[in-house]
């Protein structure tokens, strides 16, 4: 070994330093449990080489230890995140201690990585201060997994060369330093600190654009953005041209379609029929496909249709892997709109009547805005013998939905009326008409005809995560609500909008979606389980003094800096809240009382107002839950230890809490079905005013045949329904892959946090 030669930075060559080697190792692996030196060590030179490089001699330490991660021995994500952090900061800064913060941003302003404003509305005496607030060692409790996300897609970079700029601590100050810029300087340092504090220390969750773009000169930030299509030309065209805008942006689409007339109908008097939808969903998939998300990812979309548009049977196969490619649009995925009248007809053993949106006026604006009023027109059109339909068995038209949803995973559900009538929202005066990329975000929109023209209403949505697990008890809400509320409400007035349509209606609605990560840690915690109801009583609690503390906050900041210009529009301003409208079933699975002073809250939102029309979504928070090294989302893991490919390759990334933990946890397939889980999304849609990202789960072995039944998948739409549930995301099958090794997420999209 001592004959092996190493090629350092410059070209020179020495022989290898093994004890410099073994130091650095023993300095990962300070404080950890079940960790070896020697056995990092041996792993390693076995793939040294005579001429190896320095760079190389840190990646093989780096790669022998993560490759160590397991079940018995946890703390080996630890260990090779530290050699992994020390290895960043060398190529960063060339050497381990980061510099001081003034002259890092300088230095980043004159190369035009950081945006120049930090260097102008901060003294070097700040950043003095912001240099001292700073603790580089929380550098050493990220997960391995975390520093591989950070260094891919997160850290400032040169994404063609791989080059990195920074560290993360430094990465988590100048957010906040941004973000509370504007604020009075008598207080906003210390906003910055504690609003650091509780990101560094994990408390607060950020998403991707936030944690990729915020302190760069691009500035957009937004996670989710919603486009609404009108049926004409111009309006299909301006909907294409505002998905590239916001695509090249990291921003993930949501992209309503389902008022364009069916295959067939005429055009322009009878002198054209018109070639369906199916052209037009492919020219919005090419749209959505045409440049990545900033470098960072590949563009993604979900297309929204009403269950009864003409068409639908073609539009229920178009992520089918059957068909030829003319007929499919399988590279953005499809959601499904339903209401209460559709889920009767099923009940009933009745029919569905399609149409073409173009033939039945009114119909389309009252499935969203009047339940009552498109049940009597839908009726009525079912009886004018005039007008073009098709009648199918609602039965048969469901098990279809059912079936791809099952087949291809990725068909999703929105039940409209749930979204309206149980929304923030006065469906009157802002219906919604869709959701987002990871149905979560239900917000109004307005068709675009041209993209310069603010007549449209794009609908952006910032959002933010609350990690569960890392919170001792649940009064620390207050605190990490009022800084969230703050931030992501800066950040509204701080970044820019490629397009008036959306800066429009951000500035009128000010939306805001806080959602929550590491639940089933949470719950591990908690010593209950998602299957058994243990769990809704600790679920109500929370969600509760979630959502009041996150309203508190927004009308605190009303109270301060006035209330959104479109507060009129909501039920907030009404003095109703999701507490009063949601689906009185779930009081028969949870009874717990509410506890918080809803009362007073109630008066003064309705006297002073709400700053954000929104303040609730429950997001995937697939790829941030990685950094704070939580469980995703609301979700149950599929293993003690996920495995999930990056660019870099393979993530291990054990579950909190292992060793402790390991009897409380309850996996994905020991849940034996959806029952439990989706009670627990009715819980949390009690308080939550957008929606949730929800998933069904089934394993085939549990039934018989391996065969999973259809009267089940069924089943579980109608007891979604039945829980005020507004949408349904991803349908996983257990595929009999080992379960570790199987965790999927929001592939590309950017609402993943």
């Amino acid at each position: 070994m001592q004959d092996i030669m190493v090629t350092k930075r410059d070209g020179r060559k020495e022989s290898i330093d093994l004890d410099k080697i073994h130091k650095v190792i023993a300095w990962a692996a300070e404080g950890l449990e079940n960790v070896s030196v020697s056995q990092v060590e041996l792993k390693a030179h076995l793939q040294f080489f005579d001429g190896i490089r320095t760079n190389d001699i840190h990646e093989t330490l780096i790669k022998s230890a993560a490759d160590l991660i397991s079940e018995d021995a946890p703390d080996y994500q630890y260990l090779a995140a530290r050699l992994a952090i020390f290895h960043l900061r060398k190529k960063a800064f060339g050497q381990f201690e980061p510099p001081h913060l003034f002259e890092h941003v300088s230095k980043l302003v004159d190369s035009g990585r950081y945006d120049r404003h930090l260097l102008e509305d901060y003294s070097p005496e700040e950043f003095d201060q912001l240099n001292g607030f700073l603790d580089h060692w929380r550098d050493m409790n990220f997960s391995y997994a975390a520093v591989k996300q950070l260094e891919g897609k997160y850290l400032t970079q040169n994404r063609v060369t791989g080059e990195i700029y920074e560290s993360p601590q430094q990465l988590y100050m100048l957010v906040a330093a941004c973000l509370f810029a504007h604020y009075p300087k008598a207080t906003r340092l210390d906003y910055v600190r504690r609003f650091y504090d509780a990101c560094s220390n994990f408390k607060l969750s950020l998403p991707t654009p936030i944690m990729s773009g915020v302190r760069t000169p691009t500035r957009q930030f937004s996670s989710c953005v919603l486009i609404e299509a009108a049926d004409s030309l111009d309006s299909i065209n301006a909907t294409a041209s505002a998905i590239v805008k916001y695509v090249s942006q990291r921003a993930g689409i949501g992209v309503n379609m389902g008022n364009i007339r069916a295959l067939g109908s005429p055009i322009r008097g009878g002198e054209a029929f018109h070639t369906g939808m199916i052209p037009f969903v492919k020219h919005i998939q090419t749209a959505v496909k045409s440049c990545s998300q900033g470098g960072v990812r590949g563009g993604a979309a979900t297309v929204f249709y009403p269950i009864w548009h003409l068409e639908v049977e073609s539009l229920l196969v178009l992520k089918n892997n059957r068909g030829v490619e003319e007929n499919r649009a399988r590279h953005v995925d499809h959601a499904f709109q339903f209401n209460r009248l559709m889920y009767q007809r099923l009940i009933k053993g009745e029919n569905i009547t399609l149409f073409s949106p173009s033939d039945v006026p009114g119909l389309y604006k009252s499935f969203f805005d009047d339940q009552e009023e498109f049940e009597r027109l839908y009726v009525q059109y079912e009886q004018d013998a005039s007008i073009r339909k098709k009648t199918v068995k609602a039965v048969d038209l469901f098990s279809m939905f059912a079936q791809e949803r099952a087949q291809t995973g990725r068909i999703y559900l929105q039940n409209v009326d749930h979204c309206n009538t149980r929304s923030a929202f006065n469906p009157k005066k802002a219906p919604v008409h869709q959701s987002n990329l990871c149905m979560e975000i239900t917000l109004p929109t307005k068709p675009l005809f041209d993209v310069r023209d603010a007549e449209g209403e794009i609908a952006l949505c910032t959002l933010s995560a609350f990690n569960l697990g890392a919170l001792e008890n649940l009064d620390e809400l207050e605190e990490l609500s009022e800084l969230i509320v703050r931030a992501l409400d800066s950040l509204l007035s701080y970044q820019d909008y490629p397009l008036p349509a959306a800066h429009s209606a951000s500035m009128k609605r000010r939306t805001l979606g806080v959602g929550v990560t590491n639940f089933a840690y949470y719950l591990a915690k908690h010593g209950v389980k998602y299957s058994d109801g243990s769990a809704n009583a600790l679920t109500h609690r929370t969600f509760e003094a979630m959502q009041y503390f996150l309203l508190k906050a927004s009308n605190k900041l009303a109270i301060e800096l006035g209330q959104c210009e479109a507060f009129a529009d909501t039920f907030y301003a009404e003095g109703l809240m999701p507490i009063d409208t949601y689906k009185k079933d779930v009081d028969g699975f949870c009874q717990e009382p509410l506890h918080l002073d809803w009362d007073s809250l109630r008066d003064s939102i309705v006297t002073h107002g709400l700053r954000n029309s929104t303040v609730t979504a429950i997001m995937p928070c697939e790829t941030s839950s990685q950094i704070t090294n939580s469980t995703n989302g609301i979700e149950p893991p599929r293993g003690f230890v996920s495995v999930k490919a990056s660019k870099d390759g393979i993530l291990k990334q054990v579950v909190p809490e292992y060793e402790r933990l390991k009897d409380n946890y309850e996996l994905l397939w020991q849940i034996p079905n959806n029952e439990g889980y989706l009670q627990l999304v009715g819980i949390m849609q009690k308080f939550v005013d957008q929606s949730i990202s929800a998933n069904t789960n089934y394993d085939p072995s549990r039934f018989e045949g391996e065969k999973v039944p259809m009267k089940q998948l069924l089943k579980d739409l109608l007891t979604a329904y039945k829980y005020g549930v507004k949408t349904l995301y991803y349908h996983n099958t257990r595929d009999g892959a080992k379960d570790d090794q199987s965790d999927s997420g929001c592939e590309g999209g950017a609402c993943k946090l």
